[in-house]
This record gives structure tokens, sequence and C-alpha cells, in this order.
């Protein structure tokens, strides 16, 4: 602001003591204290309002970024996410494939369903049969 040393804020008081004479002089001192007061309090408010539109660009300018950063990892996460998904469906139709019969074939030689045999009722399987000869026919 203004710089005003203490021999100009006295000459300035000599010069309004003689303008204004000892009558008018206080209350001229009040009225030019009010008005500096007010224009202080204007200017005091004028900067805490473009400190508070500062602040508030700083905070949209950090959710832009932030806004970025995530799409970028979202991005990011499907791009990850189709390379291992492509694989995965590709085991899935193997299996799949692999599954039906009629498409695939046998898949190793030698490994057909075993069939079981069938008994007629009454008489025990024959494992159990061998068992309690070697136990001594209990």
């Amino acid at each position: 602001m203004i710089e005003i040393s203490f021999g100009k804020l006295v000459l300035l008081a000599l010069v309004a003591l003689i303008v204004l004479g000892p009558e008018k002089l206080p209350g001229a001192a009040r009225t030019a204290g009010a008005l500096l007061r007010r224009v202080r309090n204007g200017w005091d408010s004028v900067r805490a309002e473009v400190e508070r539109e500062l602040e508030v660009e700083e905070i949209k300018r950090a959710a832009r970024e932030a806004a970025e950063r995530a799409e970028a990892m979202q991005a990011e996460f499907k791009g990850a996410a189709q390379e291992v998904s492509q694989p995965v469906e590709e085991a899935v139709s193997t299996l799949k494939a692999a599954a039906t019969p009629e498409q695939a074939g046998p898949a190793v030689a030698g490994s057909e369903p075993e069939t079981q045999q069938e008994l007629p009722l009454g008489e025990p399987p024959a494992a159990p049969a061998a068992k309690e000869s070697a136990h001594g026919g209990r």
C-alpha cells in the first residue's frame, strides 16, 4: 500500500489542523478512519473471494486429474481383462469340445469308458468270495 513515514504523518496532521480548524478536525479524523476501515474491509473481502476462487479452481483441477487417472486405469483394466478372458474362452471351448464324444472322438487311446457287468440276482460278487476263502471260510 502507500508508505507514510512519521514525518509525513505529522505534516498531514498540521495541514489538516490549519485547513479544518480544531473544531472540525476530530469529526474529519473519525470520517477518515471509517472510510479507511471500509476500504480495508472491501479489500479483504475481495482478496478472500479471489483466494476462494483459486481454491475452487485447484479442487477442480485435482478432480480432473483424478478422473483422467481413473479413466486410464479403467482402460488398462479392460485391456488386462480382455487378455485374460481370451485364453479362458479358448480353454472353455476346448473343454466343451473334449466333453462332447461325437465331435472329439476318444481323447486318449485306450481310455474308453468301463462297462459294468451285470450279475444275476442273489449271487455275491466275485471279490468278496475270494476274501472269504482267504479268511478260512467264515
